[in-house]
């Protein structure tokens, strides 16, 4: 009876640990429903037709009116993460639809994961004055600088001196 019962906890425990291998695939951005952003027509397509089909774009290019094209973004990617491995990202879409002055598509590009590029960050700290102090250099550094003229060698005759007001007499 105990082994059974002891088969039946080493089951569960490799189902367990089995069903942690499984990944979790998680979907972020723009998710097209039944038109894709890549089926835009550059020829027959304006803002208005690609706001209506698409809805809005995940990122605009830029919020100055000046230029004379305006850019949409919509992007998507697929994250996989396993139980407790940082997060991989599996897939990644980003296309961009350019529009030119009167709101007509001039421009579908399709980019990948592939197209990505790593930025190096520079991780430089900008110098304070003075000097860092360690944590004992804080505790006892106020050891040599306390006023020892209040500490009961001074005049008696201060109020707040040595043994309250008056003087302590």
């Amino acid at each position: 009876m105990t082994s059974n019962l002891i088969k039946a906890a080493c089951f569960g425990a490799l189902m367990l640990s089995l069903s942690a291998c499984n990944p979790i695939l998680r979907t972020h951005g723009y998710v097209p429903t039944e038109a894709k952003p890549q089926e835009v027509n550059p020829e027959t397509d304006t803002k208005a037709s690609v706001l209506a089909r698409l809805g809005n774009p995940s990122v605009k290019s830029t919020f100055d009116e000046d230029l004379d094209e305006d850019v949409w973004f919509y992007m998507n990617s697929v994250r996989q993460r396993y139980a407790y491995l940082r997060p991989k990202i599996e897939d990644r879409n980003i296309t961009a639809i350019t529009f030119n002055v009167d709101g007509n598509v001039t421009k579908v590009a399709e980019y990948g994961i592939e197209d990505g590029q790593y930025v190096d960050y520079v991780n430089r700290k900008t110098p304070t004055r003075g000097r860092e102090l360690s944590v004992l250099e804080q505790i006892f550094g106020t050891i040599g600088r306390i006023p020892t003229d209040r500490l009961g060698g001074g005049n008696q005759d201060v109020p707040g001196g040595p043994g309250g007001p008056g003087g302590g007499r």
